[in-house]
């Protein structure tokens, strides 16, 4: 299988050996694999050799203000991330794969006050799929997400292509059948089923969350509301918990397919929720 990011097999047989859980060891691959696709796309210094042995402090930087910046992440990510990163390289130095250590000099923010969840965005579903301002894939975001899907689960290649739609309301299948006209050439080009796909000429045609917020990003103008798809999920549990406050935690667990140890965090959210 090849490697996602630099020195991956060595990095996870030594996560692997801190016995860190595997849900953990992940986070450390979606933040490694985004980390490089950025820098593959927008940092010269990588993008001339693509040796990690070169990156330095503004590189990272780079990355981490796109990631205030342009996904508006609150302090509390930015902190995992960096944190990620920072074992990452100390990983690299101490098998002088690089001489530098780039977040060395890189600082936590601090923890920011708990912002109220948006769960009310689902009640209003149906007039934000019929708004033809907002791009496809962004309704095509909230669509799924307020039918219980996180974006790590609808972003896998061959997920769409094998849902099954059938019992949704009418509103939803109005839009899918409009979605179904913008989609058709793209699955054609790339000879796939699933739905969210690059317009571009790729050997991947799939879409990246990277990808994906770029479409969201420029529609929370016109929404008036973060489009994180992570946040937008958090809404979501939140308006399923308030509607539905007979489920005992079982039920929620099981239908909302959630680890039990967190549920009662989406349950203080509920009632926290104004």
């Amino acid at each position: 299988m090849p490697q996602e990011y630099p020195y991956q097999d060595a990095f996870n047989r030594t996560l692997a050996d801190r016995s860190m859980a595997t849900a953990t060891r992940d986070e450390y691959t979606a933040t490694l694999k985004d980390f490089f696709h950025y820098l593959e796309n927008f940092n010269p210094t990588y993008q001339r050799d693509h040796r990690v042995n070169q990156l330095q402090t503004p590189d990272v930087e780079q990355y981490l203000a796109m990631l205030v910046d342009a996904r508006q992440i609150q302090n509390q990510t930015y902190n995992k991330i960096l944190s990620h990163l920072n074992v990452y390289f100390k990983f690299l130095f101490s098998h002088r794969w690089t001489p530098y250590l780039p977040t060395l000099d890189l600082k936590s923010k601090p923890k920011q006050a708990a912002q109220p969840v948006n769960y009310r965005w689902v009640d209003t579903l149906a007039d934000f799929l019929a708004d033809q301002r907002l791009h496809v894939y962004t309704r095509l975001t909230l669509l799924l997400i307020a039918h219980g899907y996180p974006v790590q689960v609808f972003l896998q290649p061959d997920f769409t292509a094998n849902l099954i739609t059938a019992d949704w309301s009418a509103t939803d299948q109005a839009f899918l059948q409009e979605f179904r006209v913008f989609v058709t050439p793209l699955q054609d080009r790339f000879q796939t089923g699933d739905w969210f796909l690059k317009q571009r000429a790729a050997a991947d045609p799939h879409l990246t969350l990277p990808g994906l917020h770029k479409y969201l990003k420029p529609d929370e103008r016109i929404i008036g509301f973060a489009l994180s798809p992570t946040v937008l999920y958090q809404g979501y549990l939140v308006n399923y918990l308030r509607r539905h406050p007979q489920k005992t935690d079982r039920e929620v667990v099981a239908t909302l397919n959630l680890e039990p140890d967190s549920i009662d965090y989406y349950r203080r959210l509920a009632q926290r929720a104004d």
